[in-house]
Order: C-alpha cells, then sequence, then structure tokens
C-alpha cells in the first residue's frame, strides 16, 4: 500500500524543497508527495512532506503560521537578501546605527508590518513569468506589497555586526525581507545569513525526522494531521454518507458539534476517526464539503 500522512522533516541547508520532494519519492516509491511551506535552500528546519490523501491538506497546512530562528548580518547586502546572493552593496557598520535604541525601534516598527514587500528573486509569478526569471534576466519585477502578519518578533542575542532574532509570522511573510527592511530602518545594508524554521503550526522540531529518512519512517496519519491542523467535527452514519455524496449537510448530520467557526474549514470524521471530508458552514445551520477523502481508515 502506498504510503499516506504527513512526514515532518528537518530539512538541512543546500536542498530546495522540491529536491526533498524528488528524494521521497524515491526512498518511499510513491509520485503521490508533496509539501506544505516552502524553504529556501539555505534554510534549515521543518518541512511537511505530505503522502497520499495528505496532499489534499496542503493549502490549509500551508496557511499556518510559521515559527522562525533567524541571523541578520549587517555591512552587505545581496540581490537574494540572503548569504547565497550575489554582493550588491556594501559598506562599513556605524555602532551608532546599532544602538540599542535604533535596534528596539526598527523591531517595533516589523512588529508592527501590515504589509511586506516580497523580494524580487522569488517564485511569485508576474504576467506569467516568475519574479526570479525577471530579475535574472536584467529586469526589476514589478511585485505588489502582500497583507502580512507579525505575531512575535524578538530579539536573542546581538553582536557587532548581527542580530539573532526569533519571530512567528503569517503566511507570506519573508524573512529574507525581514534583513532588508532591518536594514533600511537602520540604514545600513543587511542580509539574512541563517535562517532555521522550528514550527510550522502545530508541527514542530520536536516531531521532525533526519533528512534523508528511512522507508520506514512513521509517518503521521492523515486524519491525526487534519484535526491538529483544523478544529474538527464528529458526523452521524446519515452525515457520512451525504459528505461522501458531496450533498449540503445540516446540524443534525453531526454527532459532536462544536460551536460554529463560521466559514472555517474543518475536518468531518467518522466516529471511528476516519477522516471524510474537509468542510466549512456556508450559511448558518447549513454546510458544504470542500473536500472529500478517500475511505482509508485512520
Amino acid at each position: 500500500m502506498n504510503p499516506d500522512g504527513v512526514l515532518v522533516v528537518d530539512k538541512p541547508g543546500g536542498l530546495t524543497s522540491h529536491d526533498v520532494v524528488a528524494q521521497a519519492r524515491r526512498i518511499f516509491g510513491t509520485r503521490e508527495v508533496g509539501h506544505a511551506g516552502t524553504l529556501d535552500p539555505m534554510a534549515t528546519g521543518v518541512l511537511l512532506l505530505l503522502f497520499g490523501e495528505a496532499t489534499k491538506l496542503s493549502n490549509f497546512l500551508t496557511d499556518d503560521n510559521k515559527r522562525y530562528q533567524a541571523t541578520v548580518s549587517f555591512g552587505r547586502a545581496t540581490d537574494t537578501l540572503d548569504a547565497d546572493g550575489k554582493i550588491i552593496e556594501e559598506s562599513e557598520v556605524d555602532a551608532e546605527a546599532l544602538s540599542d535604541a535604533a535596534i528596539a525601534a526598527a523591531l517595533a516598527g516589523e512588529r508592527a508590518r501590515t504589509h511586506q514587500l516580497p523580494p524580487a528573486v522569488s517564485a511569485i509569478k508576474v504576467g506569467g513569468r516568475r519574479a526570479y526569471a525577471i530579475a535574472r534576466s536584467g529586469e526589476a519585477p514589478e511585485l505588489a506589497e502582500r497583507e502580512v502578519r507579525v505575531s512575535e518578533l524578538e530579539l536573542v542575542a546581538r553582536e557587532a555586526s548581527s542580530l539573532k532574532v526569533e519571530l512567528c509570522v503569517s503566511k507570506g511573510y519573508y524573512v529574507r525581507a525581514l534583513a532588508r527592511d532591518l536594514g533600511s530602518a537602520l540604514g545600513v545594508p543587511a542580509h539574512l545569513s541563517a535562517l532555521r524554521r522550528t514550527a510550522s503550526g502545530s508541527f514542530g522540531l520536536a516531531q521532525a525526522c533526519a533528512w534523508p529518512a528511512s522507508a520506514e519512517a512513521s509517518l503521521l496519519p492523515t486524519p491525526q494531521a487534519a484535526r491538529l491542523a483544523l478544529s474538527s467535527a464528529v458526523l452521524t452514519e446519515t452525515g457520512i454518507r451525504r459528505a461522501r455524496h458531496g450533498q449540503a449537510l445540516e446540524l443534525a448530520d453531526f454527532s459532536d458539534r462544536p460551536p460554529s467557526s463560521g466559514s472555517a474549514t474543518e475536518a468531518w470524521l467518522s466516529a471511528d476517526g476516519i477522516l471524510v471530508a474537509l468542510g466549512r458552514e456556508h450559511e448558518p445551520g447549513r454546510f458544504r464539503v470542500v473536500r472529500g477523502f478517500a475511505q482509508r481508515g485512520g
């Protein structure tokens, strides 16, 4: 039987997320592998590999907040905003520019951020082309600011020309851009010199396995992963039949109905823990299937 579930991986540096997926396909002998939440080659840490039916959770797992440990180095800026890029600006680091007061003000400004301009070297599409392809052809991609949220941002260590921070941010936030924007606020060129993702939603390093993994690695079952990522509700037998046929559901189709979560997507399970569908309330007391799941045990 093909593997089914989520594997939390501690991605090493030097690999793209796509590299890890390609290796996972060979190790586990299946094409049904995806990931949730891209990590740049330089970055290490939590990467979620999704197998089989768990690939249907990708959009919802990607939406979760991410936690990072990051090091921002001052005195040098690169075209990619990180240590892998080509140097485009260098200058001496003035101790006054990196005073305690200046750093505190720059971090406070970042905590208040609601929109962020993505890096020019990114995978965002502009007119059907990837931004990085446009940038590498010598043009400047016209990128729009994206709505983001910084839930936490704390300074944990500092040296003469670098800061180590821990942060929790929303989907769409680029930590490489944090380095750029802190440098701009402090009047010093900067780049991201180290990045480690410590958690993606409810999944953290404590659950992660080293990479490459063994083919015998234990996957978190898809129903359990869905319960960790989303609120959940238990269906009656009638509710299960209706959900499997893509029909609208009512309150009576749930045996364990939590307080309404409005339009948020939920995991709908059978009484014995089988994941039947993802769904949401589309009007008061009426529910609609978003994604169905194959009838597998969980």
